[in-house]
């Protein structure tokens, strides 16, 4: 839910914030992050551990980086989002604050109060920022909705159980019910 102000705010609102609150930028507008599940952080812990280790048996070069991390999605000061997970293969994209542009591969685990957020909102933020694919983990429904956004776009809806392709990669496929066991 955006906190009301008739302004516009940027990224420097962003970081003047009290200490541990956490919030995310969307055109100008605030929106407060609630804290996470255990379920919700077990789901960013195994699945950042699982492309990560991909990463490093393949040397791939991209990198992993779980929230809190930021990502200036539009490389201006009111856009300011941190993914539960981020995939970022162009190292000139960082700097010592984070991410500036799109990251390769986001995904969001969905909580009750982000659905709308994680669903339209950042779906299209995503999509036109120029992220190539973005997977929404939804724990309640045990669902996974992975978009992919490159020269041919497609949208596809999975389980839990389902064996799922890594669309930035040719070879890695990721089960979630083989995750939390």
């Amino acid at each position: 839910m955006p906190l009301l102000k008739n302004d516009t705010y940027t990224v420097e609102d962003i970081y003047a914030l009290p200490e541990g609150k956490r919030a995310e930028l969307i055109d100008g507008q605030i929106y407060d992050m609630a804290p996470p599940s255990p379920l919700h952080q077990e789901l960013v812990m195994e699945l950042s551990a699982t492309l990560r280790d991909y990463i490093r048996k393949n040397n791939r070069p991209c990198k992993v980086y779980p929230a809190p991390f930021a990502v200036f999605l539009n490389q201006d000061d009111r856009n300011y989002v941190e993914p539960d997970i981020s995939v970022i293969c162009d190292p000139n994209k960082m700097n010592d604050r984070g991410c500036n542009g799109a990251p390769d591969f986001i995904i969001e685990i969905v909580s009750p109060n982000s659905q709308r957020m994680d669903y339209l909102t950042k779906l299209f933020k995503y999509r036109t920022a120029g992220v190539r694919e973005y997977w929404i983990v939804n724990p309640m429904k045990q669902t996974i909705q992975v978009y992919c956004f490159g020269n041919v776009e497609d949208s596809t809806q999975y389980s839990f159980d389902d064996e799922i392709s890594v669309g930035i990669y040719d070879d890695l496929k990721i089960c979630i019910t083989d995750l939390l066991k």
